[in-house]
C-alpha cells in the first residue's frame, strides 16, 4: 500500500550511496525504498522510547505497527 510521502534531505557517506545504488541496481528496489525500510526498523526498534499516543504514520497501512516492510 502507498502512505503519502513527504521530502526530506539526509546525508549519507559516500560509501553508503555506493552500496545503496549497487543494491538498488541488483535488486529493482528504489534507494529511497532502501531508506524508508531502514526507519521503519529503527522506529520499531525503539518504539518504546516514542510516546504512547503518537501515531507515526496512522491507518490500517502502517508498517511499523504491524511489524512489516514499508
Amino acid at each position: 500500500m502507498s502512505r503519502r510521502k513527504v521530502a526530506t534531505t539526509v546525508y549519507i557517506t559516500r560509501e553508503q550511496d555506493q552500496a545503496l545504488k549497487v543494491l538498488a541496481e541488483r535488486t529493482n528496489v528504489s534507494v529511497a525504498q532502501y531508506i524508508r525500510n531502514g526507519i521503519d526498523l529503527v522506529l520499531k526498534q525503539h518504539r518504546q522510547a516514542l510516546p504512547e499516543q503518537l501515531s507515526l504514520v496512522g491507518g490500517d497501512d502502517d508498517a511499523v505497527s504491524r511489524g512489516g516492510d514499508a
